[in-house]
C-alpha cells in the first residue's frame, strides 16, 4: 500500500494532538511518527502527559497495521497497550518509532520507542494490535 507522507487525520483524536505519521515500512514492519509538544500537552506540573505518549504508540501501531491489512477487508485496533513510562518529556517534541514484533493472522504485537527532542528514551511501550 502506498501512503503520502507525512500522514495527517484531520478531524481525528489523533489530529487534536498532532500527531505526525513520517514514515511507514511495512516491508521492514516500522512506523515513525512525532508530535511537537505545545501546552496542552502537559499536566499541572509542566511534563507532558502520559496519555500523549500511550495514544501515540497506539495510533502509530494501529495505522501500521491497518495499512497491510486492509487489501484483504480486514481492520486493525488496539488490543493491549502497556505503556512504562521511563523519563519525563521535557523538550519540545515527541518521536516514535514502532518495530513489529509479531505479524499474525488475529494479533500483531509491537515495541514503540518514544524519545524526546534530545534523542533520550523516555517511554517502552508493548501495543497488541488486534486484526479483524
Amino acid at each position: 500500500m502506498e501512503l503520502e507522507l507525512p500522514l495527517h487525520f484531520p478531524g481525528t483524536f489523533d489530529d487534536l494532538y498532532g500527531l505526525v505519521v513520517d514514515s511507514v515500512d511495512l516491508d521492514a514492519g516500522e512506523v515513525r511518527a512525532h508530535v511537537d509538544v505545545k501546552a496542552h500537552h502537559k499536566q499541572p506540573a509542566g511534563l507532558v502527559h502520559g496519555g500523549v505518549l500511550a495514544s501515540i504508540a497506539e495510533s502509530i501501531t494501529s495505522i501500521a497495521t491497518w495499512g497491510a491489512v486492509q487489501a484483504d477487508g480486514k481492520s486493525a485496533q488496539g488490543l493491549s497497550n502497556q505503556t512504562s513510562f521511563l523519563r519525563p518529556v521535557l523538550g519540545d517534541r515527541i518521536n516514535a518509532r514502532g518495530i513489529v514484533r509479531h505479524r499474525g493472522r488475529t494479533t500483531w504485537v509491537w515495541e514503540v520507542e518514544i524519545t524526546d527532542d534530545e534523542e533520550r528514551l523516555c517511554s517502552l511501550v508493548r501495543m497488541t494490535i488486534a486484526v479483524r
